[in-house]
């Protein structure tokens, strides 16, 4: 039975959010698929994870015999996240950019997960599962725009998903999505409403090959 991994972080509910909007759609289509398939699902800003605190770290890099029992709960909680990514078949992650990069709940869940000798070094217990990331922002930071040198999102999550936990990362990103809102940038609308509607069909698109993939 095919696992999806699926984690929301904007602050924003349901339609309201661009994120949301597109990893609904990506879910929608991959359940389509696998009715029958399991779904993991988090939501972040409405049930946050513990920030890294020195229990939770310090327990990382040693013996679980040794641990105190603040450090065993806190290593607990960590690895039951860590195995939520393990089993995934999938992984679908909302990243909505706050402030040039990513919400500080989604942090708090990659600072849990990346466990040195586990999720990340030689061999990477989750490598090569697939993870689509859905990158929203309220401008535009494509290359060639001005604001390029101030992506912190795509940039970021590919190094660490990708070059350090070994997963396999693609990016849907839907963006101007503050040009409805914003007079100053009304005449973007049609290029917003073409980013969004681009952004729900490569996430149909994607979670379709992603199922026909797994029932390969």
């Amino acid at each position: 039975m095919a696992t999806l991994l699926h984690i929301d972080s904007s602050l924003l509910p349901g339609e309201a959010s661009s994120s949301r909007a597109v990893t609904e759609a990506f879910r929608a289509a991959w359940l389509a698929q696998h009715p029958d398939g399991t779904v993991i699902y988090r939501d972040l800003a409405a049930d946050p994870v513990p920030h890294l605190n020195l229990a939770a770290h310090t327990a990382g890099f040693a013996d679980p015999a040794t641990h105190s029992p603040e450090q065993a709960d806190a290593f607990a909680a960590r690895v039951r996240l860590i195995e939520e990514l393990e089993q995934a078949d999938t992984v679908l992650i909302g990243a909505p950019m706050y402030n040039f990069t990513i919400p500080s709940t989604l942090k708090a869940w990659l600072d849990n997960v990346v466990l040195f000798g586990r999720t990340m070094g030689e061999t990477p217990s989750a490598k090569g599962t697939p993870v689509t990331v859905v990158a929203s922002r309220g401008g535009s930071y494509a290359p060639g725009t001005p604001r390029e040198p101030f992506e912190y999102v795509q940039n970021y999550l590919n190094a660490l998903l990708a070059d350090g936990l070994g997963l396999s990362v693609d990016f849907i990103v839907p963006e101007l999505t503050m040009a409805p809102q914003n007079p100053a940038m009304a005449e973007l609308v049609p290029l917003y409403e073409a980013s969004r509607d681009r952004a729900l069909q490569d996430a149909a698109v994607k979670a379709k090959e992603l199922a026909d993939r797994l029932a390969a």
